[in-house]
């Protein structure tokens, strides 16, 4: 194929209304505010992208469209769409932080790639382990009486896997949800625990034994990102696995938590680790010291939750699952052609070229609130 050259990228910063306010250890969330690249050649292929950040997490939508518009511009134009791994290094040089962006020009330039010679991004980054990927829900509503709804309805659609946000209201509460899950359910949910670092070191071994009777299949992020030692007494002092999200973005502290023995298990998340190849570095990383993985999300649409899909896709020892229920479950409208493929409670992983999704261009205009060409 002759070789093709980047005409144009646009970011466009979106505001999408969700169906309820999602509390968490960390803040609360009532819009969803999501960047989304666009990224075309002289070829006449358009490649798509999402950088979904979250303020008290990972950064800004428009820090990241800062990255792109001002930094990531000068070199990308012109340049060869399947250099990827070349144009990510430039991006890390560029700028520090904003992964999201890079995790974005990722995303359009696999899509590009994988439209060109008509093959899926899994394709492109190691080939399908799984097809479909059991899908996991967040319970976060500050009602719960609204989350029991939202529950038997989910139970209905076929998903098993639910994680509780905990940490943002008192002990009890938390407990108290527990319980009832367990009432009404019985072992036939997989529940979960995700404490968004919602709690101060002191009190969390006991919180979480406190949990340990429910059977929880691990506990997320219980003290802070920084609080890395914290975080491996509490793995040595419980019985239940802890889970490091806010406390490993990339590669490096994959291995200090490794170091440490700080968790059993790492969130991977293409936003945090600037990319599916970067994510996949914090995978291979946590298999060779025994680390389990799981697939994670920030609030995207479902062009974000397609190339988590195709990372978790690539990783033959994920068996946690996923947690891409946001396009589906949580957005009031995604911003997608067609539904966000899941499917008698799994994420079914699109086969198309490219991402194997399409946005769609109305109603990505109709949530605009700035476009930078």
């Amino acid at each position: 194929m002759q070789q093709i050259s980047i005409t144009k990228v646009t970011t466009r910063i979106l505001e999408l209304p969700v169906k309820a306010v999602h509390s968490h250890g960390s803040g609360d969330i009532s819009v969803m505010k999501t960047l989304i690249v666009q990224i075309d050649t002289d070829a006449g292929i358009t490649g798509y992208g999402e950088a979904s950040p979250w303020s008290v997490f990972t950064g800004t939508a428009e820090g990241n469209a800062a990255a792109i518009d001002v930094y990531y511009k000068p070199f990308l134009l012109g340049a060869d769409p399947f250099q990827v791994e070349r144009l990510l290094f430039l991006a890390e040089r560029e700028v520090v932080h904003c992964s999201e962006a890079r995790a974005a020009i990722e995303t359009a330039l696999l899509d590009i790639k994988g439209k060109a010679f008509n093959c899926s991004v899994s394709d492109l980054i190691g080939g399908a382990c799984h097809g479909e990927i059991p899908l996991s829900f967040s319970v976060a509503n500050p009602n719960f009486d609204e989350d029991l709804e939202t529950i038997a309805e989910l139970v209905k659609d076929g998903v098993r896997i639910f994680k509780f946000k905990t940490g943002f209201a008192k002990h009890e509460f938390d407990v108290m949800r527990f319980e009832k899950l367990r009432e009404l359910y019985g072992e036939t949910l997989d529940l979960r625990v995700d404490y968004n670092q919602g709690m101060q070191p002191f009190e969390s071994i006991q919180r979480i034994k406190d949990l340990e009777p429910f059977s929880p299949t691990f506990v997320e992020q219980p003290v802070l990102a920084t609080e890395r030692e914290a975080m491996a007494e509490i793995t040595r002092a419980v019985n239940c696995p802890i889970m490091a999200d806010e406390s490993v973005f990339n590669v490096r502290d994959a291995l200090t938590m490794i170091q440490l023995r700080g968790a059993n298990i790492f969130s991977l998340k293409i936003m945090k680790s600037g990319g599916i190849r970067r994510a996949q570095e914090v995978a291979a990383a946590g298999r060779a010291a025994g680390v389990a993985c799981y697939g994670g999300c920030m609030f995207e649409t479902g062009i974000a939750h397609a190339a988590g899909a195709h990372l978790m896709n690539s990783i033959p020892y994920l068996t946690l699952g996923c947690e891409f229920y946001m396009a589906n479950y949580y957005l009031e409208e995604d911003i997608l052609c067609d539904p966000f493929p899941v499917k008698n409670g799994k994420v079914v992983v699109p086969t198309g070229p490219g991402l194997g999704v399409e946005p769609d261009l109305e109603k990505i205009e109709k949530y605009t609130t700035s476009v930078h060409k």
